[in-house]
Order: structure tokens, then C-alpha cells, then sequence
């Protein structure tokens, strides 16, 4: 008989983007450390089936599984302090719900039955949640949204049903919610905590532990107050304090003991954890020994969530090599010919990272040109690798016209082109591709790709053979320019069924342009070694 996974469900009340993500995953990082197997599900109410199509400015980043999900940002987070791979099954939407019990309607799976959120909608909740919990000790499961949302009823409904299925020993109820801090009156207030648990009491479901965000520390006799109003043990009030780095808040938590609640809720034996790794590169997150600074060249760099697990990788790499990390961030749409010089000379490398549609593109091309010609560290990431290929093209081919067909679908040297246009040197082999919902086709997940060996991609990854890495793009380089990029030295050093995956420059510090997206696979204890790679020869670039 297969053991019974232990599910401890994760709401959140009074308001958004208070840190339900950082909270789940800074408890199972624990729960690892003490031995269980630990996986983490996304269940977010919106009705998009995956944010796959949600712009960035709505949304944040698109993060990707390497089974090729286009899944929430909370995913990035629990892979990065988790260190494992997660998949598809560990994010579903309402949108994924009703897709499918509609898909079963139309089938007759439901023998002509009506069609209602009780029981159908809630099982299929059910059923999606107990299959990420299979073969796993514990299940932590994130509700999106705020209790008191309406499109959040039967995600709640669907976990208040598993309590009384699988019984209090097989599930655990955390609430997270605002204590705000009232600077007039100069007083922490515990009302809107209140009523947030008053909202989940409503519908049946009560906490067993209340996590409390708050900018100012919670004293006893609050936390007692919380414990009291809301009727949970007073070892079960929780702080997670506003900190330096996301990083601190496992720490934060068992410096709390709370593992001592969570063993005695549901039945696990004593929780011993060995932290002392992670609070070391921590440590060295908060207060380097050294410091750098990159030119991190977007488009999107008002909304710093759509680079998230771009910045967080560039924070994994520094805590190895213990530096600070200054990004001075620039808008690729401002840079121009005239003030290229002024942006870039007081940087140690330049980073220009990925994106869709032709809005500044022409700005990152100049960046490129000055990491290149003034041998400053350049590390070009999906777009970023194929407007190096443009620059080179244009500026030591002489391909004066040449464009990625994505921006100019006329151009005379398509040095970028549709990924439908590509068939392998064969004429046979087609690549493995997904179609999107609004018709184009992208490569999406995890590709290996076969590294070059003596190459500076091969000396980053430690002389692999192959390395495995994950995409989310449509186009692709032309094979057709590669003798003319190889006989003026930039090298193609990174293949995947025989398209350009990776290309460096010959004679330069540190140029490479990689097709992937490393920052998908970089963690706090292992961080992605293109962006190590980077980061150290940026240092060494101390101008």
C-alpha cells in the first residue's frame, strides 16, 4: 500500500504579493533539510490556462519547467530553494480546470450527468492536488489570490473537502496575512488578521498556523493576542519579517521553531535540520567581501519581476563567489549611438537579456557592439545571442541589411529566422517544437545541447559533453551564415540537433551568447554556470 502524502495547504488573506510563494518554499527547503521528500503545487484561480500569453507587464515572468509548462513565477522560486526539477503537474489554473471537466462533458465521461463546481470542478481540484502528492512525504500547496476572492471559492472548498477526507493528521492549514504597521499611530494592527481568519472560518476551513508579514518585529504579547483572537496555539503564530534577502526567511523561520508545530500537527517525527550551508552562501548574499557591476540591458526594466529568475541567478553566482552584484539597469530603448559611451564605461560586464518584439531592439545591438568592440564581458541570453549574431553580421560580414525575420519579415540576410523554417542538415529530422495557443510555434522546456570541445562554453560547464538547459523562443539562428560567423571568429560552441544553440567570439575576455535561458536552472547552492561564468570573468574585468 503506498504511503499517505501529508498536505499542508498555504492561504493567504488581506492582501496580494505578501509572499505566500517565499513563505511555501522557505518551508519545504526545510522540510527537505530534515529528510522528507518534498514537493510544492501552484494553484493559481485565474482563468488564463498558464500565463504563457499574459504580457509581462501583467503578469511578471513566464517561468518554464524543463517539460515545457509556462507556469507561474512562484515556480521559479521553488525550484531555486528547493534545488530540484518541478513539472507541469505541480501548477495547474482555473482555466486548466474547466478545460479539462468541459473535455470529459463533451467525451460523456460524466454519463449525461449536470455539469457543477460541487462535485466536479472541487474533484477535479482534488484530483489534480493528490497527483502532485504521489510517492512524496509532504505536499505543500500554494492557493493563489486572497481569501474572500470569488474566483478562489472552490480551490478553497476543494481543500476544506480533502481535511475531511484524509482527516487533521494528513493535512495542515498555514495562513499568511498582513500585520500592518500604522506610523500615526504608531501601533502594529491585528484586526485585519482577524477578520482574514473570520473570511476562512466562514467557508469552513481553520488555520492550524498564521504566518504575519510585517515591517516592524511582532513582541509576545501581539503574537499571543493573534493566537488567542484566532484560535491557534501560540507556538503556531509565525513571523516572516521584511528581510534583505529572500533567502533569509527559511533561517528566519527555524530560528522561530517552526518545524516543532508542523511535526506535532501532522504526526511526523522529530525534525532535526542542518542549515548551516545555506546560511553560509546567505551570509554572503547580505555582506560580500566584493563587488561588480553589470549593465543588465532590458526592455522591461520598470516591472523587475519579468527578469526574476534573471536576477536571482545573478544573486546565486555572487553568493559563490561572494560579491555583491550592482546591476545598473538599463532601458535597451534609450541607448543610443551618441550615448553608448557615457552608459557603458563604468560597467565590468554587460548582460543583454531576452525578450519579444522589435521595441528596442536596436538599442541592445548597440550595447552589443560596445561589449564586443571595447572586450567588455558579454553574456547575450535567447534574443540577446541572436542580436550578437545580428551585430556581427552587420558590422563584420557587412551584411549592412542583416535582421532577424521576427523584425523585418523582408529582410535580405535573414540571420534569424521562424523556427518553422528549420530542417536539419538531413532534410528529414524536424526539431521537437510546441504549438502555441495563438498560433505560433516555440521551442518550450529542456533541450540538451552538445558542447564544443575547448570552447569557453565547454570550460564554463567543466568539459560536458552535453549540457541540458531550457528554451522559450520561436526563432532561430540561420545555419546558412555559419562558415561566414566560424571564418571571422564567432564560433558556433553549442549545437541541439543541429541548431546554434550557443556562439562565443574568438580574442575576447568573455562573449557568448547562448540560445537557452541558464537563469531557469540556476539555485542558491548551485548556481547556472554560464551566469557563474560570467559574473567571474566580469570581476577579473575590474576597469
Amino acid at each position: 500500500m503506498a504511503k499517505q502524502t501529508k498536505y499542508i495547504f498555504v492561504t493567504g488573506g488581506v492582501l496580494s504579493s505578501l509572499g505566500k510563494g517565499i513563505a511555501a518554499a522557505s518551508i519545504a527547503t526545510l522540510l527537505k533539510h530534515a529528510g522528507l521528500k518534498v514537493r510544492i503545487l501552484k494553484a493559481d484561480p485565474y482563468i488564463n490556462v498558464d500565463p504563457g500569453t499574459m504580457s509581462p507587464l501583467e503578469h511578471g515572468e513566464v517561468f518554464v519547467t524543463d517539460d515545457g509548462a509556462e507556469t507561474d513565477l512562484d515556480l521559479g522560486h521553488y525550484e531555486r530553494f528547493l534545488d530540484e526539477n518541478l513539472s507541469q503537474d505541480n501548477n495547474f489554473t482555473t482555466g486548466k480546470v474547466y478545460s479539462s471537466v468541459i473535455e470529459k462533458e463533451r467525451r460523456g465521461d460524466y454519463l449525461g450527468k449536470t455539469i457543477q463546481v460541487i462535485p466536479h470542478i472541487v474533484g477535479e481540484i482534488v484530483r489534480r492536488i493528490k497527483k502532485a502528492g504521489e510517492g512524496n512525504d509532504v505536499l505543500i500547496v500554494e492557493i493563489g489570490g486572497t481569501v474572500g476572492d470569488i474566483e478562489g471559492l472552490p480551490f478553497l472548498e476543494a481543500i476544506r473537502a480533502m481535511r475531511v477526507e484524509l482527516g487533521r493528521v494528513n493535512t495542515m492549514n498555514i495562513h499568511l496575512t498582513l500585520v500592518p504597521f500604522i506610523k500615526v499611530a504608531g501601533e502594529l494592527k491585528t484586526k485585519p488578521t482577524q477578520h482574514s481568519v473570520g473570511e476562512l472560518r466562514r467557508i469552513g476551513i481553520s488555520p492550524d498556523m498564521i504566518i504575519c508579514r510585517s515591517e516592524m518585529p511582532l513582541n509576545r504579547a501581539l503574537k499571543d493576542k493573534i493566537a488567542l483572537s484566532c484560535g491557534v496555539d501560540k507556538n503556531c503564530v509565525i513571523e516572516s519579517p521584511d528581510s534583505a534577502s529572500i533567502y533569509q526567511i527559511p533561517l528566519a523561520f527555524l530560528k522561530q521553531d517552526i518545524l516543532t508545530p508542523i511535526a506535532e500537527t501532522l504526526s511526523l517525527n522529530k525534525l532535526e535540520v542542518d542549515m548551516s550551508n545555506w546560511d553560509s552562501l546567505v551570509k554572503r548574499v547580505i555582506v560580500p567581501t566584493n563587488e561588480t557591476t553589470i549593465a543588465f540591458v532590458g526592455k522591461y526594466i520598470d516591472l523587475k519581476e519579468s527578469y526574476k529568475s534573471l536576477t536571482e541567478g545573478i544573486i546565486h553566482a555572487g553568493a559563490t563567489l561572494d560579491t555583491r552584484i550592482s546591476l545598473k539597469w538599463v532601458d535597451s530603448e534609450k541607448i543610443e549611438a551618441s550615448n553608448v559611451d557615457e552608459i557603458f564605461r563604468d560597467v565590468n560586464g554587460i548582460l543583454v537579456a531576452g525578450g519579444f518584439g522589435s521595441r528596442g531592439v536596436e538599442g541592445k545591438i548597440l550595447a552589443i557592439n560596445y561589449a564586443r568592440m571595447h572586450k567588455v564581458p558579454f553574456l547575450g541570453i535567447c534574443l540577446g545571442m541572436q542580436l550578437a549574431m545580428v551585430e556581427f553580421a552587420r558590422n563584420v560580414l557587412k551584411l549592412k541589411n542583416a535582421n532577424s525575420s521576427e523584425f523585418d519579415p523582408q529582410t535580405e540576410d535573414p540571420v534569424i529566422y521562424l523556427i518553422d523554417s528549420f530542417i536539419d542538415a538531413s532534410g528529414k529530422k524536424q526539431i521537437r517544437t510546441h504549438k502555441s495557443p495563438m498560433g505560433g510555434t516555440m521551442r518550450l522546456g529542456g533541450y540538451d545541447c552538445d558542447v564544443k570541445k575547448g570552447s569557453l562554453l565547454g570550460k564554463i560547464y567543466g568539459e560536458q559533453k552535453t549540457i541540458r538547459e531550457r528554451h522559450r523562443h520561436r526563432y532561430e539562428a540561420n545555419p546558412k551564415y555559419r562558415a561566414e560567423f566560424e571564418k571571422h571568429g564567432l564560433i558556433v560552441c553549442g549545437e541541439s540537433d543541429g541548431l546554434i544553440e550557443a556562439v562565443e567570439l574568438k580574442n575576447h575576455p568573455f562573449f557568448l551568447g547562448v540560445q537557452f535561458h541558464p537563469e531557469f536552472t540556476s539555485r542558491l547552492v548551485r548556481p547556472n554556470p554560464a551566469i557563474l561564468g560570467f559574473i567571474e570573468a566580469s570581476i577579473k574585468n575590474a576597469r
